[in-house]
């Protein structure tokens, strides 16, 4: 079998706007190997990124032409537009994909473009549109149907989910062993990796788990259920969610709960934005005040309420404001946060769900290049980072020529660190044993901390 890194092609890619997105989008794609060059109009940024990653930096508007040239758009695999203003995007993958760049990816993020789609693709000639609020909304939207655990990530349209859960001192799970969770929870669940002390770790059936320890559950939606509730873990549904801050990922996300019978009820400050919510959300109870305040957020029902959301843009209201309703006991709590620094914070505070909007659309970008970078044609269906980016988690498509086709896996040998932890055949979710086989149109679930995976047969050792 070829190396993985041998089938990796490095892409010269563009990023326009070294923003929050911007920047952890070429942070990560750096990092990764590949040519990035930067574009952003602000000296003062430009500066700020050319002294922390190993990027190329150009100054100047990525809606003109010779920035772009300068930039290399003639001979570009990739541009990323991922400026703040959607119709700055629009026009820079238009210039770029005219000027010769293979492919455009453009970030758009107003609501009212969200079901224009397929046609700006199909119009402006662009890959991939991206829209943070929109994946943060349904990160959190996912959060809300499975309170019980602190993060959930879906595969193959949810057959096969991971969640996040910290062990509770003195809990069921605190000195368990991992062999003997089968008997102790009656539910056909996998921990895939345990973070212990920083350190990412792919357990066995010997690992011991500890108090403080943060694992990542696989298994279906009503295994995993049952998993929490024979080990004293279950929350009730949420019903009733106070969302604080009426911005992008608000709007999406109370669409989405009103979908799935959720009552709602936004707070927010303008008075002009809280007119423009009764338009855009007309089933949601939309209020005009501080929720940074104690008396609006009891008059508005917090200690009734089943969750509390915090989505505005200051991240200092978030957090405090969160801390308050935990001092309410709301039963559960979602946190959105700009900068990464706050999380050891929010940890130690016990604010356990928290969303980053720049992190959910680096992921799904970082899954885009690297199927794009495969010479061979990556499988690549889905890819999360767990543990801070050390682990990731990934499904394949099994394609017909896979080297792992139709071998038990007792006898495959895998690389250190790899686990293949579900297995998704048609509507079925498997939880995989030795004998277990993959077949063509498989999906397979694989949790790695030994590197970045590029295709399916990479979990193989090098034969």
């Amino acid at each position: 079998m070829a190396d993985g890194s041998a089938m990796e092609a490095l892409m010269k890619v563009i990023i326009a706007g070294a923003g929050k997105i911007g920047h952890s989008v070429a942070a990560t794609l750096a990092a990764e190997g590949h040519d990035v060059t930067v574009i952003d109009r602000d000296p003062e940024t430009i500066g700020v990124l050319s002294n922390a990653l190993d990027v190329i930096c150009v100054e100047g508007s990525a809606t003109n032409p010779e920035t772009l040239l300068e930039a290399g758009a003639a001979h570009a695999d990739l541009l990323v537009a991922a400026t703040q203003l959607d119709e700055v995007n629009m026009v820079c993958g238009i210039s770029a994909r005219q000027l010769g760049t293979k492919h455009v990816v453009a970030r758009i993020r107003d609501p009212e473009y969200l079901s224009q789609t397929e046609f700006l693709r199909e119009a402006l000639g662009l890959s991939v549109i991206v829209n943070p609020e929109y994946e943060c909304a349904k990160e959190i939207s996912r959060i809300l149907h499975f309170p019980s655990a602190v993060r959930v990530d879906s595969f193959s349209k949810g057959s096969v989910e991971i969640v996040e859960y910290w062990v509770r001192p003195g809990g069921k799970l605190d000195g368990l062993q991992l062999k003997q969770l089968p008997q102790q929870s009656g539910a056909k669940v996998l921990v895939g990796m345990v973070e212990r002390g920083g350190e990412a770790i792919i357990p066995n059936g010997g690992f011991t788990l500890r108090s403080g320890d943060r694992l990542s559950i696989t298994g279906s939606t009503g295994e995993l259920r049952r998993f929490f509730m024979a080990t004293g873990l279950y929350k009730r549904p949420v019903r009733r969610v106070i969302i604080m801050g009426g911005g992008r990922i608000a709007v999406y996300l109370a669409r989405m709960l009103l979908e799935s019978g959720m009552t709602v009820t936004i707070i927010e400050r303008s008075r002009e934005r809280c007119d423009r919510l009764c338009d855009l959300v007309p089933k949601v109870r939309v209020i005009c005040g501080d929720a940074t305040r104690r008396d609006v957020l009891l008059e508005e029902g917090l200690l009734n309420a089943d969750a509390f959301v915090a989505v505005t843009g200051d991240d200092g209201d978030n957090i405090i404001t969160s801390l308050y309703a935990q001092s309410c006991q709301v039963g559960k709590i979602v946190t959105k946060v700009n900068r990464e620094h706050f999380s050891e914070i929010l940890e130690s505070s016990g604010l356990e769900s928290v969303v980053a909007p720049k992190n959910l659309v680096t992921q799904q970008l970082a899954r885009y290049v690297r199927a794009m970078s495969n010479s061979l044609g990556s499988s690549i269906e889905t890819l999360y980072r767990l543990a801070d980016g050390k682990v990731e988690a990934l499904e394949f498509k099994v394609r017909e020529d896979a080297a792992c086709l139709n071998v038990p896996l007792k006898d495959l040998k895998l690389k250190p660190n790899i686990l293949l932890s579900a297995v998704i055949r048609g509507s079925r979710s498997l939880l995989p044993d030795g004998n277990t086989r993959l077949l063509a149109g498989d999906h397979a679930v694989v949790i790695s901390a030994a590197g970045r995976l590029h295709d399916l047969d990479d979990i193989l050792e090098d034969s």
